[in-house]
């Protein structure tokens, strides 16, 4: 009687401990271990919210990045994470980084991504172009980063993370294509509903976004961020800067920037306009990414002259303010009209 007794408990536990085990499952993607696929080797990198590792596949022998992300993590947000994954699930482009498959166990979730191997973008520029670059060098790249925009948000989806960490190279050579990463802040966006989540990164967040009003905000703020990552791709440093954090939100939401002498002396004019047409604080009359692809600094071919960058070099400005940046991003708490991103 004790035996049968003993075997009713231990079932009964183990099916307890099983039906908590699925309940912590997020996705249904695929029940084969990780372990079986893929070798996991060394650390690329840690955020938030995940640890990043290169892996193998034991097939190919293709190298991978594997995003771990743990889901015991309290600042892991569930919700936010199922979009990341469907967004990404749904998404293909040559200026994205592209997601090739997910595992999950109990405790964590693995995101196998494309391996980029060219650092992001102003690790890249600092590294390979220490004598400074050309209008036709920077017009090249962010022509690539509109593409990815005008892609994504032909799909409905907001990334509202746009900066240059999220920028990355695919890899050391020359003319490499640079790729749009971590869609962590992403919004699957329908139009039929205000999008009102304050997040973002503090340099590069769009003014809409810091007002937070009824209107909430849409697409545009993603060209926003574009605009200030080319002004500092032309001088090296943020249109908006300052280290007291509502100083700087203020200047954001008020659209005060210069282009200051000597440093933007010898930008073109062309250059400037189009910054100005994306450095917009009403969101209406802001550029698309389909007007901003007509624009002449980008349709038309642009000078191969060093830009000069004022009294030091346009990289030497560049690196001082990548050392002095902060690049965490903030995010509050989701409180748009209506959450519907469940799939």
């Amino acid at each position: 009687m004790t035996t049968i007794l003993s075997k009713f408990r231990k079932k009964n536990k183990e099916k307890k401990k099983e039906e908590k085990q699925e309940r912590k499952r997020i996705f249904n993607l695929n029940d084969e271990a990780i372990e079986e696929s893929y070798d996991l080797g060394e650390f690329l990198g840690k955020g938030t919210f995940a640890t990043v590792k290169k892996g193998t596949n034991k097939s190919t022998g293709k190298k991978v990045a594997v995003k771990i992300i743990d889901k015991n993590n309290i600042d892991v947000k569930i919700e936010s994470l199922k979009t990341e994954v469907k967004i990404l699930m749904n998404v293909k482009h040559d200026n994205i980084v592209n997601l090739l498959d997910v595992f999950e166990d109990n405790d964590h979730v693995y995101l196998i991504m494309e391996l980029m191997m060219g650092g992001e973008l102003f690790d890249r520029i600092c590294n390979d172009f220490p004598n400074g670059y050309s209008e036709m060098h920077a017009s090249l790249l962010i022509k690539q980063m509109i593409e990815a925009v005008q892609y994504f948000h032909g799909k409905g989806i907001i990334h509202r993370d746009l900066k240059p960490e999220n920028l990355l190279f695919e890899g050391p050579d020359d003319g490499s294509r640079i790729k749009i990463a971590d869609f962590g802040l992403a919004k699957i966006w329908s139009g039929d509903t205000l999008v009102k989540t304050a997040c973002g990164s503090p340099n590069y967040v769009a003014p809409e976004v810091l007002l937070n009003d009824m209107r909430g905000y849409t697409f545009a703020v993603d060209m926003w961020s574009l605009g200030v990552i080319l002004y500092v791709l032309l001088c090296g440093f943020c249109p908006f800067f300052d280290e007291n954090t509502p100083a700087l939100f203020r200047a954001i939401t008020q659209g005060n920037y210069s282009f200051p002498s000597p440093y933007w002396d010898d930008i073109s004019d062309s250059a400037k306009d189009l910054i100005k047409r994306l450095l917009v604080v009403n969101p209406q009359k802001r550029l698309k990414p389909e007007e901003a692809l007509l624009h002449p600094w980008i349709k038309e071919k642009q000078s191969d002259i060093i830009i000069k960058g004022g009294e030091g070099c346009i990289t030497a400005n560049m690196k001082k303010f990548k050392d002095d940046r902060s690049a965490a991003s903030f995010t509050g708490e989701e409180n748009d009209d209506d959450e519907d991103d469940d799939e």
